[in-house]
């Protein structure tokens, strides 16, 4: 990989204290890695975006689980002071990503996506558990499940992009292995 490319890892739905307890061990390399984290609501508390924040800067959306103490969390966006907000659009290795939490009903998300973020190359949203990585509509959808509460899928997921000269280069959905292996 070259040295410009920034690599970004994904998450969502940590729903903490009642799924996520600590970095899950799957997520510890990739979080050692990430140059950036991006995390689309349900936090449920501020002490997971510390911790996060404590590997690399974070960007982060209110959840519908997420209460006022998230919202209010100052280490938003690498410091920025204003909060946490409900979409963030930014510029990522020259890509425009936005992200929001929920994206609505599967039917017409991607055309709704496109007229809500029209600069957009990439909508990172959460919400629904479910894992998403769908390039063949209006714009590029990308959900990347949850690393904690997986709900009816089979496994635990989270996302890894890795975004250099406005590119795309890598999106992936990545599986966590069960807890306790």
């Amino acid at each position: 990989m070259s040295s410009g490319a920034l690599r970004v890892l994904v998450l969502s739905d940590t729903h903490a204290p009642r799924f996520w307890k600590g970095v899950p061990a799957g997520l510890r390399d990739p979080l050692a890695a990430a140059d950036v984290i991006l995390h689309a609501g349900d936090v449920c508390t501020t002490a997971v975006l510390d911790e996060l924040a404590a590997h690399a800067p974070i960007h982060v959306v209110r959840g519908n689980n997420d209460g006022d103490d998230v919202a209010a969390w100052d280490g938003a966006d690498g410091g920025d002071s204003r909060g946490v907000p409900e979409t963030v659009e930014l510029d990522l290795g020259g890509l425009t990503v936005a992200m929001i939490h929920d994206a609505g009903p599967r039917q017409g998300r991607d055309r709704r996506m496109r007229r809500r973020f029209p600069d957009a190359g990439l909508v990172v949203f959460g919400h629904s558990h479910i894992p998403l990585d769908d390039a063949d509509g209006a714009v590029h959808l990308f959900n990347p499940g949850s690393p904690t509460d997986k709900r009816r899928q089979p496994v635990a997921t989270y996302g890894e992009l890795i975004i250099a000269g406005g590119c795309l280069l890598r999106h992936a959905i990545v599986p966590l292995p069960p807890r306790g292996h």
